[in-house]
């Protein structure tokens, strides 16, 4: 009965959704399907608690959540949520120095660091290629960051997938399957980020000669 309960205030939550935070007007958007307005649910929700606390504020714009939100209801369920997966690992100390290593621009008035969805105006000078990249990571997460110049981005990847996955053994092995199918389903959405952030990083996020 209780999982009744939460599955219709599940299901009202996505029809009645408020267009208040950036991610309520994607659930709201009929162009998002229902699978991908569920996916993007626990998203508006931790909107709800980043957006209202200084210590959750985002270093980029837009934040993680809301790239992840767009990506989702732009390219789907699988591909978006790799895309997402992507920048929550590149979000760590080192994504400033990235940032000015690539001469990128700051939003103002909060001075977050710009990181489009979709580039258009790239300045890659280098001869990586992201095919490479992204079959290194597909044999080694993190591997195909570290190939493409970014180490410590490769690090982050490689770190976020093997807690996952011993986070998943350790549950399956005390028996806790649901906890480790929701493990195995993070680590999972971490690999793919992880051959989708390489192939990225190669393609778009080098150093700039006009420094």
């Amino acid at each position: 009965m209780r999982n009744l309960l939460l599955i219709i205030l599940f299901i009202s939550n996505l029809g009645i959704s408020q267009d208040i935070y950036p991610a309520d007007t994607l659930i709201s958007s009929q162009n998002s399907n229902f699978l991908e307005k569920a996916t993007i649910l626990p998203i508006s929700a931790w909107q709800r608690l980043s957006y209202n606390s200084n210590l959750l504020s985002c270093q980029f714009y837009p934040s993680c959540s809301n790239y992840g939100a767009i990506a989702i209801s732009q390219r789907g369920i699988f591909v978006g949520s790799a895309i997402a997966a992507d920048r929550i690992v590149r979000c760590n100390p080192f994504a400033l120095d990235y940032h000015y290593d690539l001469n990128g621009k700051f939003h103002y008035p909060d001075y977050r660091l710009i990181d489009p969805l979709h580039i258009i105006d790239s300045k890659n000078n280098s001869n990586k290629s992201p095919l490479i990249a992204a079959g290194l990571s597909t044999i080694l997460p993190g591997s195909g960051r570290m190939y493409a110049g970014r180490f410590r981005d490769g690090l982050v990847g490689l770190w976020m997938i093997v807690i996952s996955s011993t986070a998943a053994y350790s549950s399956f092995q005390e028996n806790k399957n649901n906890k480790g199918n929701f493990f195995s389903i993070i680590t999972l959405l971490f690999y793919t980020g992880e051959i989708y952030g390489a192939y990225r990083t190669a393609k778009y996020y080098q150093v700039s000669n006009n420094k």
